[in-house]
């Protein structure tokens, strides 16, 4: 994907993956029956702040899995991941380079690693890859054309519709030395997650992973 040749809409789907990476240098952890995606969107000067397309992604990869899988309780978690009753079930990755950004996605379709630090799900085989991967580039298709045209908020809270509820208390590991927890009361226009502390102050955080 890195290839000067690869256009905004290419999709790149492997059947397995050996190479990958999670957030934060996490090693990969790949299984058959798994999906393994990833396409490209090429910035142009009008495009919104490049951090809120992460939200565009989130909700067309949940859009996809409700058409794949219906009825299924799923959510949104700040920033990238998917869950299922609880536990993760998928994850994406952005990585910008100059106008270029590629969004790649991985969702346990067939089976769930275990992890020391985190449940995980999967959809034990209840679409297969080939089969997923027209609906979610149809739905990040028409989020990307949103994400270009609609007002931030109105994205916000889109994806604030789908995650976990305000008041909702999270910790986010900030840094390898440094938690900050409080009680979830929304997202900034760029994306940003906003809580409120134990003191009731406000805390605006851009990059972390959290914990319910």
């Amino acid at each position: 994907m890195a290839d000067s040749g690869a256009a905004e809409g290419d999709w790149l789907v492997a059947l397995q993956q050996d190479q990958g990476r999670g957030r934060q240098g996490r090693s990969w952890v790949q299984a058959t029956g798994n999906f393994f995606g990833s396409t490209v969107v090429d910035l142009a000067p009008a495009d919104p702040p490049a951090q809120t397309l992460s939200l565009a992604a989130g909700l067309a990869l949940i859009e996809a899995l409700d058409v794949a899988v219906p009825g299924q309780p799923l959510m949104l978690k700040w920033p990238n991941d998917v869950l299922l009753g609880g536990a993760k079930l998928a994850g994406i990755l952005l990585e910008r380079t100059a106008s270029r950004v590629v969004v790649g996605f991985g969702v346990n379709l067939a089976s769930a690693p275990e992890l020391p630090d985190r449940p995980c799900a999967s959809l034990a085989g209840a679409i297969r890859p080939d089969a997923f991967a027209p609906l979610l580039a149809a739905s990040f298709a028409r989020l990307l054309q949103l994400w270009r045209v609609s007002d931030s908020a109105a994205l916000v809270r889109a994806w604030e519709q789908r995650a976990h509820f305000a008041g909702t208390r999270l910790s986010v590991h900030v840094s390898a030395d440094e938690t900050v927890s409080g009680r979830f009361v929304g997202l900034d226009p760029d994306g940003a997650l906003r809580l409120i502390l134990d003191d009731e102050g406000i805390e605006v955080i851009r990059a972390g992973d959290v914990e319910l």
